[in-house]
């Protein structure tokens, strides 16, 4: 059994900046695959941003230049760094991996970026 959990969303300003981790338990966390997923109400799940094992990373354009997305594995953590925030950003973020052919997701964080 996977369990994910977010942490570190909130309100913050435009050009604020925010830092959201995603604590794993379950599998070996070396061994998975992770990434950062956002929803707005009525709207589809869009990737964000994903890390392989390796720590290779991958940005959705939107995001790109402006987040960062890391992991340490030491903690089975994963962590999103959203710098330059931006109202469009405003969602709730989800960590996800798959493992052993399920999906699993987080209860997701919401981020609210308002002046």
């Amino acid at each position: 059994q996977v369990q994910l959990v977010e942490s570190g969303g909130g309100l913050v300003q435009p050009g604020g900046s925010l830092r959201l981790s995603c604590a794993a338990s379950g599998p070996r966390f070396a061994v998975v695959p992770m990434a950062w997923y956002r929803q707005v109400s009525g709207n589809q799940r869009e990737l964000v941003a994903s890390v392989s094992t390796l720590g290779y990373a991958k940005y959705a354009d939107t995001v790109l230049g402006r987040f960062t997305i890391s992991r340490e594995d030491a903690k089975n953590t994963m962590y999103l760094q959203m710098n330059n925030l931006k109202p469009e950003d405003t969602a709730t973020y989800y960590c996800h991996c798959s493992y052993q052919n399920r999906d699993y997701w987080g209860q997701g964080t919401q981020v609210t970026v308002s002046s």
